[in-house]
């Protein structure tokens, strides 16, 4: 078998693509009174987290992603965080809960602020937008393997396999090696065994 492409984010899914499903209340969201949807049978939790550049009530933002931490951790199950001007805020919830994995979906942060998710054990995606910023680019191109991802979000200019060869191109690796390493960060983003 042939290592498939892995959207580890999307919005748009395609048959052939591995895309993981996920189910959450997006901070955007988090005001409007709506109940956590049935957790236990996604695959991931998410998008949860806190965008700061919204017009959403903080506190109804960190309310909910709370309630969502709290279910991963109950669930066993990985998070996919949107965070926006919000890091540090992000980053103080998440010590204060035991996650089977936490992947910053679209990150385009610093590189200091890649490495103290990396020092963690946290899994950073990148995407079209990621790509077209420097200083992210320099954070993509120093990622260690394992921790690892590519996503297209809700972008449908740039498809998953353009982003691989952006991304293997930055690492100076081929897109056969990119699609292994990814492979194996998602069985073990997911806890799979297979």
């Amino acid at each position: 078998m042939s290592i498939p492409y892995i959207d580890i984010h999307t919005h748009n899914p395609r048959p052939e693509i591995w895309s993981p499903t996920m189910a959450g209340i997006h901070p955007w969201h988090s005001d409007k009174g709506l109940p956590l949807p049935n957790l236990g049978e996604c695959d991931i939790i998410g998008e949860t987290g806190l965008d700061f550049a919204s017009n959403v009530s903080r506190d109804a933002q960190m309310q909910m992603f709370r309630a969502h931490l709290r279910e991963a951790e109950r669930l066993n199950k990985p998070v996919v965080l949107h965070v926006v001007r919000s890091f540090e805020e992000v980053m103080r919830e998440l010590t204060r809960h035991s996650l089977s994995g936490v992947l910053f979906h679209g990150f385009i942060g610093s590189v200091e602020q890649a490495k103290r998710c990396y020092k963690a054990g946290y899994y950073l995606s990148f995407g079209r937008r990621s790509l077209s910023s420097p200083r992210t680019r320099e954070v993509i191109a120093g990622a260690p393997h394992n921790l690892l991802f590519c996503e297209t979000d809700n972008d449908l200019t740039m498809p998953i396999e353009q982003v691989y060869e952006r991304i293997a191109s930055l690492r100076d690796t081929s897109v056969e090696e990119l699609a292994a390493q990814i492979y194996t960060n998602y069985k073990n983003f997911l806890q799979h065994n297979g």
